[in-house]
């Protein structure tokens, strides 16, 4: 157990330097990106008292090193400036908007475990047969299409030639979940509310599988080359030779191993996916985090701009420590070399 608080400590150490690098290097490129944010912000009847005011409110009048000191020193407190394009604290805008794109990042993440790992498994097993066929140009047609291009394709057959899906939005306008989470599908179970819950679940199935398809491929593809390289060990033919069922081969000896580069991937795909989202999420008018960090460079609001890549950089880098440890506990050999060390 100590080597594993070992290893924590040290990605948690990590993920902080990173970090500050991030913002470092994201508080400089939102301070390059052309265009005055002072006047974005007011308008072009303001006039150059009101945008001067503005820029000293901002303190974009100082140096650079002074507005980072500023940057860092608010941060410490817990405070992300105003956002000038919703006129409200960053914090409060990550708060609205976060829990709609981590909902839909976890379902799509929970549907590329349960579809890609199980095609892959079963891809492998089959493999050379009509049904490993299958799966490998449906697999590779989730990974050669981006995901906007699912999400339309998705809407125009699932919600306008068959309306069987809602359109747009997280739930339907009638209906209503009050806010305790911000996740609907756990709001609408505190609160008993049966009718929403499953409405917000079918609002979430085509935006999350779009964004998971191409995560799905990429999880079945490398599980099946995964497992076939496993299924050329030593071991597995003894397995046989001792008349274990290919069903247990398959799940108890085979798909272990193989789990490992399958999960690391699945990590980075849901990592990516919270800044990838965005255009999942404008197609299907989704509000969340990602198309909130899109407006607000679209507006050079420079406290969202930061705010927002640091939040989805925290995430990202969570995930990655997460995976880590998931790694440890899988792979015998990594934690007994972590416990060695």
């Amino acid at each position: 157990m100590p080597h594993v608080v070992r290893l924590l400590a040290q990605r948690l150490g990590t993920s902080l330097i990173v970090l500050f690098g991030v913002s470092l290097l994201i508080f400089a490129i939102a301070r390059v990106i052309p265009g005055d944010p002072a006047r974005i912000a007011l308008g072009p009847n303001s006039s150059a008292e009101q945008v001067l005011q503005l820029r000293e409110k901002l303190h974009l009048d100082e140096g650079f090193f002074a507005q980072y000191g500023y940057f860092l020193s608010d941060l410490m407190r817990g405070d992300l400036g105003i956002s000038l394009y919703t006129n409200r604290p960053v914090i409060q805008d990550i708060a609205q908007f976060l829990p709609a794109t981590l909902e839909l990042v976890f379902v799509s993440g929970l549907m590329m475990v349960l579809i890609g790992l199980p095609l892959g498994v079963l891809s492998a097993r089959y493999r050379g047969s009509w049904i490993d066929n299958l799966i490998r140009v449906v697999t590779l047609l989730g990974v050669s299409a981006p995901s906007f291009v699912w999400a339309v394709i998705l809407m125009l057959v699932f919600a306008f030639f068959l309306p069987l899906f809602p359109i747009a939005g997280r739930l339907t306008d009638t209906l209503n979940i009050p806010t305790i989470t911000g996740f609907m599908l756990i709001d609408g179970l505190l609160a008993g509310n049966l009718q929403a819950w499953s409405n917000a679940a079918w609002h979430l199935v085509l935006p999350a599988f779009a964004l998971a398809l191409s995560g799905i491929g990429q999880a079945a593809r490398l599980t099946r080359s995964n497992m076939i390289e496993t299924y050329d060990k030593p071991y597995i033919e003894m397995a046989r030779s001792y008349g274990f069922a290919e069903k247990r081969i398959a799940s108890r000896f085979a798909f272990r191993p193989s789990l490992i580069p399958s999960l690391t991937i699945i990590g980075l795909d849901f990592a990516a996916m919270l800044g990838n989202a965005f255009l999942v999420e404008s197609v299907f008018g989704w509000p969340g985090l990602s198309r909130y960090g899109v407006a607000v460079i679209l507006r050079k609001d420079l406290n969202a701009i930061v705010g927002t890549v640091l939040v989805i950089s925290a995430m990202f880098l969570i995930v990655n420590v997460v995976v880590d440890l998931l790694i440890v506990a899988i792979n015998p050999r990594i934690r007994l070399s972590q416990r060695a060390t």
